[in-house]
């Protein structure tokens, strides 16, 4: 019995802009990003399409991503990121002129960031546009996540900020793709009873959660995570498939720990003299990673051996050949335990191909090839393709999950971040109180609104209390949340006493600026 392959790239970033600076650190995240995933992922697709490949790919662009890809602010600075990275590259031609394994590094740097730069020009500097017309053409389905990737769970308690987190979101993803989403990434995968009456005013039609979750439900899911379940409402609930996943993702059997492909961490930023790398720098006072390095990941930080381009891409195509081998033996495996045709659905976080796994994305090209050309035991589909196809499922109560540590939701709410939420309580619930209150408001206080409704969501986004666990940006995390929350208070002060500072609240939506069509009344 043939079978069918999800694979679904995860793609967030939270909303980072800072006009008050010319340059700030953290931009460079999107940065990042654009450069060594979402770029190359974008000439994936069109290499998928110049050969006539019918392919099907599932993509999350959380609305914080698209209202940066969109920004004219930000578009300008990555030109600015973008020629400094040419700029970087041809120095180095230069300075390794005389030791040939770098120097080849250097130009192939070179030859690849002024692709890139030759790609983003392309596109008219727009990646929505961009990824959309893969969707409009077929290829690809997009779908959304909360309006910030809030964890929605820990906002149970106050319906209206679930409600507004997803609303929000539809909205966005119709402003941005001209049509609604059918499927919702649950930030972090985090699943609670209840979720789907929200979901289902949005009109979203399936999500996905992690396995445990599914497994656990009541009663137990016939078909295991390898088909979908329905909620008692009617929402699709997709398993994420442990075995794909650990093949990628594991820290000791995962493919990008091989010892062939690129180090993540040894940089030229932090390698060569200050003064040579300081204006490439993310911080010009810091040193950082600039996305030039030279090694490979071979054993201790002192024993790194020089990457090896070629040597690298055939890795990535041996792991993508072992990928299909053993998506081969799991679906015979499964066609002879299951009486309908199964389905695996492999999630991953999209940056893990190219920013942390720098040969990912050839490995994904590689291996959608294969199964393309070189199988016919299973079909890479989308979960909105197979509700088509199989639209008669169980009908289960999933359990709460997520797929962070312990899966549950530690990661988000432990000793390190749990002072955030007495916080967003209160103004949670001031939000409510503020939506209730102006029904039908002149223009400026609808201004206010809409600002202290950004704020707020601003504040619940899920990475501040992920970054302050992990410890990756403590500071910048902490500040956020505070500086979203303080402005929000500012603006419910003013609403209160009926006396906006137009001048001040002008400020403010020039920094956070995300969401120009945004409904307070969806707290309400």
């Amino acid at each position: 019995m043939p079978g069918y392959l999800s694979l679904v790239l995860h793609a967030h970033l939270p909303f980072v802009r800072h006009p008050e600076q010319e340059k700030f650190l953290e931009e460079t995240w999107l940065f990042e990003a654009i450069t060594e995933t979402y770029l190359p992922l974008l000439q994936i697709m069109e290499g998928w399409r110049r050969d006539r490949m019918a392919t099907r790919l599932t993509l999350t662009l959380s609305p914080t991503l698209c209202a940066m890809l969109l920004d004219p602010l930000l578009q300008d600075r990555y030109d600015r990121h973008l020629h400094g990275l040419i700029e970087l590259a041809e120095k180095e031609i230069h300075r390794t002129h005389w030791d040939r394994a770098y120097h080849e590094l250097a130009w192939m740097y070179h030859h690849r960031f002024t692709t890139v730069r030759d790609a983003w020009h392309g596109y008219g500097r727009n990646l929505v546009a961009a990824f959309r017309k893969f969707q409009d053409l077929g290829q690809l389905e997009i779908i959304t996540t909360a309006a910030t990737h809030a964890l929605l769970p820990l906002f149970a308690s106050h319906p209206p900020t679930v409600r507004a987190q997803i609303l929000t979101a539809r909205d966005h993803y119709r402003s941005c793709f001209g049509c609604d989403p059918r499927g919702i990434w649950l930030p972090e995968c985090a699943y609670f009873e209840g979720v789907e009456k929200y979901l289902q005013e949005a009109n979203l039609r399936w999500f996905i959660m992690d396995t445990h979750g599914l497994l656990h439900a009541q009663p137990r899911p016939r078909y295991g995570v390898f088909a979908p379940v329905f909620t008692p409402n009617g929402i699709a609930a997709f398993g994420r498939d442990l075995e794909s996943s650990r093949q990628v993702w594991s820290k000791h059997e995962g493919y990008p720990g091989d010892g062939r492909y690129r180090d993540f961490y040894r940089d030229i930023g932090f390698d060569l003299d200050f003064d040579y790398v300081k204006r490439h720098l993310p911080s010009p006072d810091h040193r950082g990673f600039t996305g030039l390095k030279y090694f490979r990941i071979t054993g201790g930080a002192t024993e790194k051996h020089p990457y090896h381009r070629a040597t690298a891409l055939q890795a990535a195509a041996e792991h993508a050949g072992h990928f299909l081998n053993a998506r081969l033996a799991q679906f015979e495996k499964l066609g002879r335990i299951l009486d309908r045709p199964p389905l695996v659905l492999s999630p991953y976080d999209a940056e893990l191909f190219g920013h942390w796994w720098y040969e990912g994305p050839e490995f994904l090209d590689y291996f959608v090839r294969k199964a393309y050309f070189d199988q016919k035991s299973f079909t890479l589909i989308t979960p909105e393709d197979y509700l088509r196809l199989q639209p008669t499922n169980q009908v289960v109560k999933p359990a709460a999950s997520s797929w962070g540590e312990e899966g549950y939701y530690r990661v988000w709410l432990n000793e390190k971040n749990e002072w955030i939420y007495p916080h967003l309580q209160i103004a949670q619930e001031r939000m409510t109180e503020l939506a209730r209150s102006f029904v039908n408001p002149p223009a400026l206080v609808r201004r206010a609104l809409k600002q202290a409704a950004r704020e707020l969501l601003l504040a619940q986004s899920s990475d501040w209390p992920f970054i302050l666990r992990t410890g990756t940006s403590p500071d910048y995390a902490r500040q956020r949340v505070k500086d979203h929350l303080l402005r929000f208070l500012t603006l419910y002060g003013q609403l209160k006493k009926k006396r906006v500072d137009e001048k001040w609240l002008r400020e403010v939506e020039g920094r956070d600026n995300l969401f120009s069509n945004i409904e307070p009344r969806y707290w309400a």
